[in-house]
């Protein structure tokens, strides 16, 4: 069939530099994130993740490809960003990326709330899923600062030893409680060794800042005052995108134990429940990323006094500025 002449080429206009959906709207940001924590990326193979790199970096500068249709272009930026550092430029680490979140979060969480009752047990699920958090936030970090690798082991052992000692405790205080309670130990454990894991992992930035722009992306400067709302966005959104998986299959798993079914096959609690937790952070783990922008955003009134004054000389037109939060 030959192709009409009309047909024309696709326009370079087209903003692959912001997200497909509006994202000032909650629905916008949830149709971006179920797109950007589809499992199915990490299947993706190097030659597919190249050709990916090589039609967006033609398409920013001004180069289309033969043929290339504006769903090929959006669905190319997708697999770009899935496996891309959006201010490094760098390949992520495979089981860092928020693709990997879905199965990686399903087995970890199901063997931890699975295997909860020996102080081995703990330790060992424990330290899996803090290891694990440590690659997600280090790997999902917000900012292009280099940090190193004496600062990385410090926050990667202090994280893990707050998370386990806080696992521990909580394991010793539930011993003569209705285990229906001590189900629900792992996600406060979770819980707390979120609000300890993320900012010690991203101390850097909570240091020295990270990257602020205006509205058109021309660089401000790095504030403080900015990692730190980002930081805190990011440690709710962890903790709510938690809960539904560890907060809805205690009470199922509670209530299936008691059954023949199980008292028969007791080998196929773990394989259920990590089933549950798995079926609900399919949901709740784009619902969640979904609650902050990613590009945030703060007045300049809030930033450090000396920054609002080298913004007001240098730009005075400026009143908000914009930064990766980070996942």
């Amino acid at each position: 069939m030959l192709l009409s002449c009309s047909e024309t080429k696709l326009s370079t206009s087209i903003n692959i530099k912001e997200p497909r959906w509006d994202q000032s709207t909650f629905i916008g940001r949830a149709k971006h994130f179920f797109t950007v924590t589809d499992p199915r990326n990490i299947l993706l193979t190097n030659e597919q993740l190249t050709h990916a790199h090589k039609v967006i970096t033609d398409y920013r500068e001004g180069n289309v490809s033969p043929g290339l249709t504006e769903d090929e272009l959006w669905r190319a930026k997708y697999v770009f960003d899935s496996a891309f550092h959006p201010d490094t430029g760098e390949k992520m680490i495979l089981i860092g990326r928020m693709s990997a979140q879905v199965p990686m979060n399903m087995t970890i969480t199901g063997c931890m709330m699975t295997f909860y009752k020996t102080t081995p047990a703990v330790l060992f699920w424990q330290w899996i899923n803090q290891s694990f958090n440590a690659i997600v936030n280090y790997t999902n970090r917000s900012g292009d600062a280099p940090i190193t690798v004496n600062q990385l082991g410090t926050a990667y052992v202090s994280a893990t030893t707050g998370a386990v000692a806080t696992a521990l405790g909580l394991n010793a205080l539930t011993k003569h409680i209705s285990p229906l309670i001590g189900r629900f130990v792992p996600f406060a454990a979770v819980a707390a060794a979120n609000c300890i894991n993320i900012p010690l992992m991203r101390q850097r930035e909570l240091q020295h800042g990270i990257p602020i722009t205006d509205e058109n992306d021309n660089r401000l400067g790095e504030s403080t005052k900015a990692a730190q709302q980002a930081i805190s966005q990011v440690v709710v959104s962890r903790i709510l995108m938690a809960s539904p998986g560890m907060a809805i299959p205690p009470f199922l798993m509670n209530h299936l134990e008691k059954k023949a079914f199980l008292k028969r096959f007791p080998w196929m609690s773990a394989p259920i429940q990590v089933s549950l937790v798995g079926f609900c952070l399919v949901f709740a783990t784009p619902l969640c990323c979904a609650l902050f922008p990613q590009k945030s955003s703060m007045s300049v009134s809030r930033l450090e006094p000396e920054l609002q004054e080298k913004i007001r000389a240098n730009h005075p037109g400026v009143e908000r500025v914009y930064f990766n939060k980070g996942l």
